[in-house]
């Protein structure tokens, strides 16, 4: 295969490749500020991008943060690269805080509270919702009989309570990011517009005095006997 990689990665390397890339956080950082800058667009359709990328990181919809980015980057007409962009607030040094705040938000505007104890942790019910999953999967093709035990508690303490909570966050999360955007980008659009005028006021002298020098020299052999 022509894209495929000749040095595989071993497991290990590639977990933590994802809590820590190669080049660092702050190159993955530089390498996404970089991207937005370059953007095509007004600062604020591309801020409405990031709003939408922002505000899918606080959805417990995991691996489809992407999808969600670009619908709700297409509600708000924001640009769909930037959304994309923006989903890279989430990331292993920040979903666990993104989880707690949405996770204690969504119980308090529930009413509702997540039960803990020694055999009844966060890891616990998301490995219980995951064995149920995989269990009632099997017992559509055996006499195995369905459980949705662990799948709802999952449901009532876990999912639809980060469901709920993460909206509030979001948006703020979102509106902040938004308004931190939209003077960046502008600074940024004019200081590559004048940087981009300077260049063509330079190519513009450079062929008038070629063009003089031609003329010059025409000048000089038509005056010749």
């Amino acid at each position: 295969m022509v894209f495929k990689r000749r040095d595989r990665r071993p497991i290990l390397q590639i977990v933590l490749d994802f809590f820590w890339p190669r080049g660092g956080w702050g190159r993955a950082f530089h390498y996404v500020r970089h991207r937005l800058r370059r953007l095509p667009g007004s600062p604020e359709r591309i801020a409405r991008g990031i709003w939408a990328g922002v505000f899918a990181t606080f959805t417990p919809f995991y691996g489809m943060h992407f999808v969600i980015a670009a619908l709700v980057a297409r509600a708000v007409q924001g640009n769909l690269l930037a959304a994309l962009l923006g989903t890279f607030f989430g990331n292993p040094l920040t979903y666990l805080p993104v989880g707690i705040i949405s996770l204690k938000t969504g119980h308090f505007l529930l009413g509702t509270t997540f039960e803990e104890g020694e055999k009844s942790t966060l890891v616990s019910k998301f490995a219980g919702a995951g064995l149920d999953f995989f269990h009632n999967i099997m017992a559509l093709f055996t006499d195995a009989e369905m459980d949705w035990h662990g799948l709802s508690i999952f449901w009532d303490e876990v999912f639809y309570p980060y469901l709920i909570g993460g909206i509030l966050p979001g948006i703020a999360a979102a509106t902040v990011a938004y308004y931190l955007t939209v003077p960046v980008i502008r600074v940024y659009q004019k200081r590559r517009a004048k940087k981009i005028q300077a260049k063509f006021e330079a190519l513009k002298e450079k062929a008038r005095l070629a063009s003089a020098q031609v003329a010059e020299t025409f000048e000089s052999h038509s005056d010749e006997p």
